[in-house]
Order: C-alpha cells, then structure tokens, then sequence
C-alpha cells in the first residue's frame, strides 16, 4: 500500500476512542499521529466494467454497482460519480490515465471485466492507487453460476477493502437473524439467513414454534438455537446446507438456552436452568459429555469465547445486578469487568480478540457498547428505546445488532454501525428483524 492511500485510510479507520500516536518520518516507514476520530472518506472510482460479449453486459453494470455500494457502504470510501469521469475504461488491457483519475481526486480507482459463457459468469478485476501511479496488489479474477453474480461482487470488494486499509473485508458473509411478523402480542418468529446485505433471503424454520438467539459455528455450515418447540426452552443444531434441525439433549427436565460455538466447533457453551438456578455448562458435540462451568446460586448467562478459546465472557448477576465477567474456558474464578453504571449483558469477545461487546441498560435507555477485554475505554456506540444483541463482522470492524420501536405497534429491525459509533445504519429485511448472528467469510 502506498503512502498516500496509507495516510488516507489510517486517518478514515482511526477513533477517537483508541487513538493511534506516531510521527511522519523521511528516512523510515510512515507514522501517523492521529488524535480525533474525525473520518475524511478516501475517494474512489468505479468505471463500469467493461462487458467482454453482450451477454456479458448485465452482469457487468451489477457487479461494478455493487462493488461500490459495498465500499461506499462502510463510510471509509466516498465515490466518485460516474458523470464526473473524464476517462473510460474501454478494454481490460488498456492503460490507465492516471491524469484523468487525478483530475476528479480519485485516489483509488478500481477496473474490471465481466464474460459469460452460459454457465459462468468470469469477473476480474484491478486496483490502482492513483496519484502513485501503481497497481495495489496484483489482478485477481472469480467465476460463479449466473445466480452467484452477487457473492462474486462482494468477493472483489473484500480485496479491494481489504488492499486499501491493511484489513480483512466483510461483504462475502452472511447473517443468521429471526425474522419477525404478526401484532407485539402475538409476534410470529422464525429463522432466516441472509447476505450481509440483506440480499438471498432464506427461511430455515417456519413459524410453528418460538425461536430465539441463532449462532453461526466458525464455519458457517451449522447454526445454534433454542427453540421452545416441546414448550421449553431447548438448544437445537440445524445443518445449513441441509436446512436440517435436531436437537442436543443437555439435560432432563431442564431449560438450555444461550448457546454458542467454541471457536473451532467442537464444543458449546450454553446456559442451563435446573430448578431455580441457572449455570453455564459446557457440551463436547461429538460425545455428547457434559461439563458445568459455573457453580454460584446467582443467574450465569450469555457466554461467548475468546477468539483462541482460553476464555469465557458471560453475564452474571452475583454482584446485584447484571455485570460482565471473564473466567477461564475451563471454568474456575471469575474476574468482573464491567463497573459502569447500569446493567450489562449479551456479551460477544470481538473476532480480533482486543473488544468485547455488548448491552447495556442505564437510566431508561438502551445501549450497544464495546469495551477493553479488562473492563477498561468503554464506549457507548449506540442509544434508544431499545438496542439489543451485538454481534461482530468477521472483521471485528463492524457490529450488528437488533433495535426495536416504543409503543403498541413497535418492531424490531436490524442495525449496523461501526465500532468507533458512525455510519449508523438500517439493515434491509422483508419484516420485523431481531437476535442477529453474523458469519464467517465463505
């Protein structure tokens, strides 16, 4: 990466929050000082892709579209419109005019080409750093079934994302959520699957039974869930592929609930009530053995792992009220983290491992919030009547979480924002939206 993109996007990532420190030397590597979290979008061009056959042609206009949407969507990129470029890109070969793009300040500028042989559609493409004159990285092409042209778009822009700040992209994942329907009193859920975007919508369960809180495993072929199909709450496994559900029996009698995925899938951790006492316990999937981890007459809930599995962050109100604490993945002593006032909860460990998620409820409000894994820089990302439930992009830049209206006729939606708290926005679902669970890269 160049240094004057670099520049660019250390400024646009950087928040307030974690500040970065550093000074501009002429005989070393860039340093930047930054010391606000004030966002300048670096600018971008798109040209449509070039269209190598007609029947190529509108898989070309989608594509370029979409690698835009996607890169704008984040608010680090702000793109230029295509009214204001001077330059086209009429053959995937031909050399830029890196006059041209410098013209309209395109700092970034990024060609393709689209072909299609009636069973494939080829998209390759490039990225340039403008002003520097130089190709970042080298061309890449993918190739996917006609019905796959939108994943194809999102896998360009994660590496042209992930080539312009240094990170690793998120379009090419999808979200597990509830989708929701009916009057507040009578509200019908059922689990659904998505793109990031909201796009390739499908339902993996009807609306027989209550759903709540879908995990993704770290794979994203299995998805976690409780389910109150019997009249209590039970964890269920569904095979994605298969749309496939069973379910995994953690004790006689009791209500399980929370679930989550180690990070290498071969375990759960959930929460389980026996009588008047709820533990977390942990599930081996593969025999089916049982270990409880927590052992206090208090309520243990939410547990979610560290991205190396050492740990555990979980809610518990041993203290009063609802607070965050970290034990090790074995079970053991706890450390509480969380001293701010009001209740937290539904933590999630961050897939960088430096952030925890969460909830927070303070003075009548709702909050998402992020924290150090010590308890330390807590920041408040969010507020309303009700935000819920974060989960984390597979980048640990993004968070997503679930926002529901006041009143009679409230509903529940789907929200993104990023973790210094801009770039608030709604995500497109047909109905009612809640208990997201973002996936992994495909």
């Amino acid at each position: 990466m160049t240094r004057r993109i670099l520049a660019s996007l250390l400024a646009a990532l950087s928040i307030a929050m974690f500040p970065v420190a550093a000074a501009a030397q002429d005989d070393g590597p860039l340093r930047i000082e930054i010391t606000e979290g004030v966002v300048e979008p670096l600018p971008f061009a798109v040209p449509e892709f070039v269209a190598e056959g007609a029947e190529a042609q509108q898989y070309a206009q989608q594509v370029s579209r979409l690698v835009a949407e996607d890169l704008t969507g984040t608010g680090l990129f702000r793109e230029i419109p295509r009214e204001a470029h001077i330059s086209n890109i009429t053959s995937f070969q031909s050399p830029v005019q890196f006059a041209d793009w410098k013209a309209i300040n395109a700092q970034a500028l990024i060609t393709g080409a689209v072909s299609y042989d009636g069973s494939r559609v080829v998209v390759k493409f490039r990225a340039w750093d403008v002003f520097a004159g130089t190709e970042l990285g080298q061309g890449m092409q993918f190739a996917a079934a006609p019905d796959g042209w939108r994943r194809l778009a999102h896998k360009v822009a994660d590496q042209v994302y992930s080539r312009l700040t240094g990170e690793s992209g998120y379009f090419d994942s999808r979200v597990v959520f509830v989708s929701e329907s009916g009057p507040k009193d009578e509200r019908r859920k059922r689990l659904a699957i998505m793109d990031y975007d909201g796009a390739n919508l499908q339902y993996l369960t009807d609306s027989s039974s209550i759903v709540l809180a879908p995990r993704f495993s770290p794979g994203g072929d299995r998805v976690l869930y409780t389910s109150y199909e019997t009249g209590r709450p039970q964890i269920h496994v569904l095979d994605v592929g298969a749309v496939q559900s069973r379910v995994m029996q953690a004790g006689q009698g009791s209500m399980s609930f929370s679930p989550r995925f180690s990070p290498d899938g071969s375990k759960v951790v959930y929460s389980l009530t026996q009588g008047s006492n709820t533990d977390i316990y942990e599930m081996d999937i593969a025999s089916g053995a049982t270990r409880q981890l927590t052992m206090a007459p208090s309520i243990e809930t939410a547990p979610s792992f560290s991205p190396d599995g050492s740990q555990i962050v979980f809610e518990s109100d041993r203290s009063g009220q609802q607070q965050l604490y970290i034990m090790p993945a074995s079970g053991g002593e706890a450390t509480r983290i969380s001293f701010g006032q009001g209740r937290y909860g539904t933590p999630v460990w961050s897939p960088r491992g430096d952030l925890i998620a969460f909830t927070k409820q303070n003075a009548g409000r709702f909050h998402i919030g992020v924290m150090r894994t010590d308890g330390s820089e807590e920041r408040l990302l969010t507020a309303s009547f009700l935000d819920e439930g974060p989960t984390w992009a597979p980048n640990g830049r993004v968070l997503m979480f679930a926002r529901e209206t006041q009143g009679a006729q409230g509903a529940s939606s789907l929200y993104s924002v990023d973790i210094s708290g801009r770039n608030l926005k709604r995500v497109r679902t047909p109905d009612g939206a809640s208990d997201p669970s973002w996936g992994p890269l495909q």
